[in-house]
């Protein structure tokens, strides 16, 4: 799985995915230090320790570095960026009963959004098993020779 290079700089307008999502009922933003375990646990539930362990690093980064899609106070999915490494995106998450409505996305968007309001003008997205997704979405170009990357030696 190869690590994908996004440029921060031409990212599609998410204004209108956002304001469809919200009309919705569902609500992409940052999440908030006292929804940290909540947030963890949701992430280790549906999608295991590796991302939830990610996820607890981005609550220790300022700004918080993870985003939420909350419908009716509930999570719906979760993305987040400086987690397992400076100018990373990922992982990205959305429970099955949300998918296939655009929060991917416009939590993708979001995400990407964040990373360049403090600075970035790039992002690297690790160890992707998508790309096309990525790259139909923000125009995500594959890093030659970055696989393994930096998931080499992973615990089983």
């Amino acid at each position: 799985m190869a690590d994908l290079l996004v440029k921060l700089y031409e990212l599609p307008e998410e204004g209108p995915r956002l304001a469809g999502l919200a009309a919705n009922g569902i609500i992409i933003r940052r999440a908030m230090a006292y929804e940290k375990f909540q947030v963890v646990d949701w992430v280790r539930v549906h999608f295991g320790t590796g991302w939830a362990g990610e996820c607890d690093v981005a609550f220790a980064n300022a700004p918080i570095s993870c985003f939420i899609a909350t419908m009716h106070g509930a999570i719906a999915g979760f993305a987040c960026h400086d987690s397992t490494m400076k100018n990373f995106f990922g992982p990205l998450g959305v429970s099955e009963d949300y998918r296939h409505q655009g929060i991917g996305t416009a939590l993708l968007l979001r995400c990407l959004r964040g990373m360049a309001a403090v600075g970035y003008a790039y992002a690297i997205i690790g160890g992707v098993g998508d790309a096309a997704f990525y790259a139909g979405t923000v125009k995500a170009m594959e890093i030659p020779g970055s696989t393994p990357g930096v998931y080499r030696d992973r615990l089983s």
